[in-house]
C-alpha cells in the first residue's frame, strides 16, 4: 500500500485546511515535489480518500468521509505519542 508519512501528512493538511487546497499548494506545505504529490493523490483517489473538484482549469482537493475519518485517526495517534 502507498500509506507512508507523506500521504499521512497530506490527509491531515487537507483536513485542517482553512480554504480550498490545490496540489501545488499541498506540495509546498509538505515539502514534496508536485509530480510526487500528484501520484500520491491519484492513489488516494483510487482508495476513495479524496476527490478532485474541477474549478475552471484548476482542480481543488477535498477529502471524502473515509479520508476525513482516517485523517482524524492519524491526528489522534500523533497526540497519543
Amino acid at each position: 500500500m502507498f500509506f507512508r508519512e507523506k500521504p499521512a501528512m497530506m490527509l491531515v493538511e487537507l483536513k485542517n485546511a482553512d480554504s480550498a487546497v490545490y496540489a501545488s499548494v499541498l506540495a509546498k506545505q509538505i515539502d514534496c515535489t508536485y509530480s510526487h504529490v500528484v501520484k500520491i493523490l491519484q492513489e488516494m483517489q483510487k482508495a476513495d480518500l479524496i476527490n478532485f473538484k474541477k474549478e475552471g482549469r484548476l482542480k481543488l482537493l477535498e477529502l471524502t468521509k473515509k479520508g476525513k475519518d482516517i485523517a482524524s485517526n492519524i491526528e489522534s495517534i500523533r497526540t497519543m505519542l
